[in-house]
């Protein structure tokens, strides 16, 4: 059953730049009709961090992560204005309801923070990489 809103990730692809060290190491780009917040997670200093969150506008993207990819996997959830998720999977990590920097992705609701089922994406080892959130066809 597809809603309307309902959103799927498009393709991630290597992220290559020439020139500027000014570029995205991880780039989330919204190619729907709805703004998405998202938030992302990934290994910090040998346990997990999340951050969020960034508001990206429909045909816009951004710079979640600016330091060159040190790990294979990161995590990201996204939702809607609304608070509807829209992307999301299946390795539970916190969030709050405003911006944030959580360290650890357990007991969340103890620590006074919100779970959220972040996907896995698999950077393959690379420094660069985009996501693309688009709207599911109808």
């Amino acid at each position: 059953m597809f809603e309307k809103l309902a959103f799927l990730v498009v393709a991630a692809l290597p992220f290559f730049a020439i020139g500027t060290p000014a570029q995205a190491q991880f780039a989330v780009c919204n190619q729907s009709f709805d703004v998405v917040n998202v938030a992302v997670g990934q290994q910090f200093r040998g346990a997990f961090r999340t951050r969020g969150w960034w508001k990206i506008g429909p045909n816009q993207c951004a710079n979640v992560i600016q330091d060159p990819l040190d790990t294979r996997y990161i995590y990201v959830f996204a939702k809607d204005v609304f608070g509807k998720e829209i992307l999301g999977g299946a390795v539970s990590m916190c969030v709050a309801p405003d911006r944030f920097v959580i360290d650890g992705e357990t007991d969340c609701l103890i620590r006074g923070h919100l779970d959220a089922p972040f996907i896995e994406v698999d950077t393959q080892d690379t420094e660069r990489w985009t996501l693309f959130i688009a709207a599911r066809p109808e």
